[in-house]
């Protein structure tokens, strides 16, 4: 039997076709146009990585801009003044006292493996190489990269793929850090790094202040880096630039992607703190990773370009009201019983989905949902017995009331019995 069509898409069975309402063939502002001729109204921000909405003008001048004086420019055993200027303005954005160096990726998986060796070389240079174990979350996710793969808390296929996981370990994030405290009493002297989302991608469940707290704790008890993976929440998405400045101390990593670039380009960035930075430069220990398209001059010019944008629409204040907003209307389907619970934080919201006997619905019952929905016009993310809402920063009042009239519409239509 032979593929209908050339292009493989991601997550989906081999066999899927499309029919033209399906097949995206521009996006601008907010809204997504298909083959057909009809729009829709992306929830998702294009997976996280468009706040500023599609096509923003400033992003899409400096990429032009930066592909006409420097189409391309190597990061490969020596440096160049576009990339310098994005590091610095990531420094400074994220706040120079709590990082000191910018690592550049080409996406989140990516940056995920680089700071996992990252992690492994810090104690290794010092003498520890026993210290290689990586502590995740279950039900997180960091990507299908090798590394990112083994280290993602999700069920996704890592056995098939013989993926080695024997120097991960997965704890859960809904005990405040108990089970992961256990583990640090049987194997902390064995423990790189422990590896977080603020808020996990996967149903969008933020982690309690007492599980942060105590993570903290632990840190300064048995000494491992910790890893903030802000690829979903960072650059606003929660309320404050990034969601860890609500921590009380910094992480030793940030990663970032996604909004990076409001989509223009494949990027990631490792924010190192200075713990980690200190010890390479003071050792003069070579890291040894890199990658082909990471830190381009495009790429560096649409991160600056982003930066600029959020100041301009004073990125907290208004991810703040929209939350408010948000939230607001999670709420009244809570009352109504649309919804059977509200998860996540500020513009990163999950919304929990169930049968009328309680059960959760299964992956298959929300893809229809997610479906259902969109053929009411808004386009929503699925998440794990949920669907999750991540607008663009810049969403009217009318926006707001489409996905209400949709979610009603399509949940009304999708949920089974």
């Amino acid at each position: 039997m032979t593929s209908p069509h050339a292009l493989w898409t991601s997550m989906l069975p081999a066999d899927s076709t499309f029919a033209p309402e399906r097949v995206a063939v521009g996006a601008a502002g907010n809204l997504i146009e298909f083959a057909d001729g009809s729009t829709r109204l992306c929830a998702t921000s294009g997976l996280w990585n468009v706040p500023l909405g599609f096509g923003n003008p400033t992003v899409v001048e400096a990429v032009n801009r930066a592909n006409h004086d420097a189409s391309y420019l190597s990061l490969f055993r020596a440096p160049h003044e576009y990339a310098q200027r994005a590091a610095e303005a990531l420094i400074e954005l994220a706040d120079p006292v709590r990082y000191r160096r910018v690592i550049f990726s080409t996406s989140g998986g990516a940056a995920n493996d680089a700071a996992m060796k990252l992690g492994r070389q810090y104690w290794a240079q010092k003498g520890l190489a026993t210290r290689s174990l990586i502590v995740g979350l279950k039900g997180s996710y960091h990507g299908t990269a090798y590394g990112s793969h083994a280290l993602s808390g999700d069920d996704l296929l890592q056995s098939v793929y013989a993926v080695d996981r024997r120097s991960v370990r997965h704890v859960s994030h809904r005990d405040d850090g108990e089970e992961l405290e256990r583990l640090l009493q049987r194997e902390g002297a064995r423990v790189a790094s422990v590896v977080v989302e603020p808020v996990l991608g996967s149903g969008a469940y933020a982690l309690s202040e007492a599980f942060v707290q105590r993570l903290l704790a632990l840190r300064e008890e048995y000494g491992f880096l910790i890893v903030a993976d802000e690829v979903a929440t960072g650059f606003g998405r929660t309320g404050t630039m990034f969601a860890t400045d609500r921590w009380a101390a910094a992480p030793d990593i940030l990663i970032l992607s996604k909004a990076l670039t409001n989509g223009a380009m494949g990027a990631a960035a490792l924010l190192v703190g200075e713990r980690v930075a200190s010890e390479f430069v003071r050792g003069g220990w070579t890291f040894v990773h890199g990658e082909t398209q990471a830190g381009t001059p495009a790429c560096a010019a649409a991160i600056l370009a982003v930066i600029e944008e959020l100041r301009r629409i004073d990125v907290e204040s208004t991810t703040q009201a929209l939350g408010i907003d948000l939230l607001r209307l999670a709420a009244e389907w809570e009352a109504d019983g649309v919804v059977a619970e509200i998860t996540g934080r500020g513009c990163f919201m999950g919304l929990g989905l169930r049968h009328a006997d309680e059960s959760p619905l299964s992956g298959p019952d929300i893809l229809r949902v997610v479906s259902a929905i969109a053929d009411n016009g808004v386009l929503v993310q699925p998440g794990p017995s949920s669907i999750e809402l991540i607008p663009a920063y810049g969403f009217t009042a009318e926006e707001l009331l489409a996905v209400d009239v949709a979610i009603r519409a399509g949940l009304a239509r999708g949920v089974p019995g």
